[in-house]
């Protein structure tokens, strides 16, 4: 591919056609994924229950379309279901879009999509006026035999709430990524790149964390906290079951470097965006058996509280409020910026 910058618009058929060669089209079911002309996609269905989870990348840049196939699939996983197709709409800018982008791109895509199984079917791609920088949105379709559905309403009084890996993830790498200047002095260079990695180890995906749970025991209702971070997805959580919900702040794992970075930047932890933490409520009784399971696959597991009777309300156990937050804490950051 050549370094030109690309005309606004539709991409140049010669570069959408190498765009596409080669998707991850590994289901059968797929009787017309992407192409030249092709404007839909075709699956043959399924007895199972489909999912479906649409999503925007707005704050990545670097690594965009591994995100977005992360998070879309980190929805799809919660509610017990297996990630089978993923539509992507990609809007690039402007005087800033040459075949190598778009190469880039598509490598993220076609390498994310690969790792988890999926095929990649359909979309939309073009160079966008007005943009600064690239902007995906896709939509994740899932597969779930009616059995094994997760919902949020499935949790009970009593059920102990489970929190993986820690938070906040998925702001760290992205912090590192996108403004490592405001890091200087904060991080030294071997930091800042494992600040960077938080994208890959311990990873923005659930999919794992999901799957071994379910395996190992009752699992009632799973979340994923993204924008607003676990504060946020506890009331998300509290509402959709309609039960209180009772947090030890004390026992949620915050890594040192996120604790470092989120310190310096004036952040709280607990409001920043979260993906590759995965919340769940699990019956008492598994509870344990479930924290084995996913420690023993190398995956941390804490017990932070447990689900009551009453009002859809977040209590910590010093008998306050969790503070709701009104936006994501990073959202200042890119305002500074």
């Amino acid at each position: 591919m050549t370094g030109n910058i690309l005309p606004l618009g539709k991409l140049p058929a010669e570069v959408l056609a190498e765009m596409l060669a080669g998707a991850p089209l590994d289901d059968e079911r797929v009787l017309l994924g992407p192409g030249i002309g092709l404007d839909c996609a075709v699956v043959a269905p399924s007895g199972d229950l489909l999912v479906f989870k649409s999503d925007p990348i707005t704050f990545a840049t670097d690594n965009i379309g591994w995100y977005g196939v992360q998070v879309a699939a980190n929805d799809i996983v919660t509610t017990g279901a297996t990630p089978r197709w993923y539509l992507v709409t990609l809007l690039l800018p402007e005087g800033m879009t040459d075949a190598a982008l778009v190469e880039s791109i598509r490598q993220q895509l076609f390498d994310a999509c690969r790792q988890q199984g999926i095929s990649l079917i359909g979309g939309h791609t073009e160079i966008t006026y007005g943009l600064t920088r690239p902007i995906l949105v896709g939509t994740m379709i899932g597969e779930v035999p009616p059995e094994r559905l997760v919902t949020p309403r499935g949790a009970r009084p009593g059920d102990v709430l489970l929190l993986t890996k820690g938070v906040p993830i998925e702001a760290t790498a992205l912090l590192a990524r996108e403004v490592p200047e405001r890091l200087e002095g904060v991080l030294n260079e071997a930091e800042l790149k494992e600040a960077a990695a938080f994208l890959h180890s311990p990873g923005i995906s659930i999919t794992r964390d999901a799957q071994v749970a379910m395996r190992a025991g009752r699992v009632t209702a799973m979340h994923d906290p993204t924008e607003g971070g676990l504060a946020a997805a506890l009331w998300e959580l509290a509402q959709a079951t309609g039960c209180s919900l009772r947090v030890d702040i004390s026992a949620v794992p915050v890594p040192l470097l996120s604790r470092r970075i989120c310190a310096a930047l004036g952040l709280d932890p607990l409001s920043a965006i979260a993906s590759g933490a995965l919340l769940m409520t699990v019956a008492a009784e598994d509870a344990f058996a479930v924290q084995a399971a996913l420690q023993q696959e190398g995956i941390a597991c804490a017990q932070i509280g447990y689900v009551e009777e009453g009002e859809a309300l977040v209590w910590t156990t010093t008998e306050t409020l969790l503070v709701r937050p009104e936006r994501d804490e990073i959202a200042r950051v890119f305002e500074a910026n």
